[in-house]
């Protein structure tokens, strides 16, 4: 199995072995970490403005030149093999995550909120979850995906087929009838339609699994990837994807192929969640932790608040910060809640916070204007900004900016690993039976 450097976000990598045993930075071998800057500075040539999001290059004193990782989370291939898995930082309140087997379980629960992430059917149960890298696990999401669509019957089409036959049917193609038969009189060159398996989506899925048993080094994937091409055995392996995809047809009768066909993509088509490509890597799965964050909490947010009677709806477009000479500037909070003449505005933000006052704990100006702009807009003193619960920062604290003019901004710390009591903690608040003041 290829070895996967493991980071988590915010972390530093350096290749000064000074550093190896730091808390502080991630050692990385000179030879991997110089193929990391070259991965890098490739980018910053193509002027790719993703990569600085995730990965960025500076120098500090006394250590020389440093990687930092942020914004992103997932897994990088480079094209000689040397893997980065990154995931996001979680805080546990039992202490430290060993393995990162609990984070790799949220992470994926998390990923799976998300409006267009294609997995549905997806069980952790029987992973070992600690000892697999993300992009195994995406594979064996996938073949989970292709394993339920056996179970419904994979779709047949008619195609058409050209074969010399003892009988005529179909259609006598002349020309190929007079080349191959003349000898052979008893025989009839036809072309005529089949009800067979061998359509464009059978024949990506196909393909798609005979890729995935190259790459894979998981011997539970090899294997599941083995019985399930069994039932592909009547079926081509696609050999021009971009035609296929063009050819692919998800109406009522093929809506089972729906997430298959994303995944497809993702795996031959190098597709990914972010705009990375290049020669510089060979797979990549990467996801935006805002994103991820907001898509996690929305989810919840609308499970949890709607059960108590709130309406609530999600990148809410009701209003623009200005309507003459025409709308520009479209409000997009990610969070609105209605409840009888209540209005409240959530956004959520991916961000540690400090716990220092003098430095307004680290929220941004531009954030504060936009809240302050949503409050206007929509007529309302409740605004609550979300963050995620960290160390430094107890969830417990109060944080709360009033403008003296009907604004009142709150902060809400989100336990990302005990979502669901924290955001009934956040529900509570609300309705005041919570002393938001303790």
């Amino acid at each position: 199995m290829n070895k996967v450097f493991e980071v988590t976000e915010f972390d530093v990598i350096t290749n000064n072995e000074d550093y190896s045993n730091s808390e502080k930075y991630k050692y990385l071998e000179p030879n991997q970490f110089n193929i990391l800057i070259e991965f890098i500075e490739n980018f910053r040539e193509e002027g790719d403005g993703d990569v600085f999001d995730f990965m960025r290059i500076s120098s500090r004193r006394n250590v020389g030149k440093v990687v930092s990782i942020r914004n992103y989370v997932g897994l990088i291939q480079l094209t000689n093999n040397f893997q980065i898995q990154v995931l996001p930082k979680i805080n546990f309140a039992s202490g430290e995550d060993v393995g990162n087997e609990k984070t790799k379980k949220i992470f994926l629960r998390m990923i799976r909120s998300m409006r267009n992430f294609p997995s549905k059917v997806f069980s952790d149960a029987n992973l070992n979850i600690k000892e697999m890298n993300l992009y195994e696990i995406f594979i064996n999401m996938y073949l989970q995906e292709v394993r339920q669509l056996i179970k419904r019957g994979i779709k047949l089409d008619y195609v058409i087929k050209e074969d010399n036959q003892k009988f005529l049917k179909g259609k006598l193609l002349t020309s190929y009838h007079i080349k191959k038969n003349l000898v052979h009189k008893e025989r009839f060159y036809v072309a005529f339609d089949e009800f067979h398996p061998n359509r464009p989506e059978n024949r990506l899925i196909k393909a798609a699994l005979l890729k995935l048993l190259r790459v894979t080094m998981n011997s539970k994937n090899i294997k599941d990837i083995k019985q399930l091409l069994g039932s592909f055995e009547m079926v081509e392996p696609s050999v021009n994807y971009t035609k296929d995809f063009s050819r692919v047809k998800i109406d009522r009768t093929t809506k089972e192929y729906t997430i298959l066909i994303q995944w497809t993509k993702v795996f031959l088509m190098n597709k990914s969640f972010t705009t990375f490509s290049g020669e510089s890597i060979s797979k990549s799965l990467l996801f935006p932790m805002e994103k991820v964050f907001e898509s996690y909490i929305t989810f919840y947010i609308k499970k949890i608040f709607g059960n108590d009677g709130w309406d609530v709806s999600s990148q809410d477009k009701s209003y623009y910060l200005f309507n003459e000479p025409r709308r520009r500037f479209a409000l997009r909070p990610d969070i609105v809640c209605k409840k009888d003449n209540r209005v409240i505005i959530m956004d959520t933000k991916w961000k540690n916070l400090l716990n220092d006052e003098g430095k307004n704990y680290g929220i941004l100006q531009s954030d504060m204007y936009q809240m302050y702009a949503y409050s206007k807009k929509y007529q309302t003193s409740e605004i609550w900004l979300l963050y995620p619960l960290n160390d430094e920062i107890s969830s417990y604290n109060e944080i709360k900016f009033d403008s003296g003019d009907e604004t009142i901004v709150r902060v809400h710390f989100v336990d990302v690993a005990n979502i669901e009591e924290s955001l009934k903690d956040l529900n509570r608040k609300l309705d005041g039976t919570v002393d938001m003041e303790r």
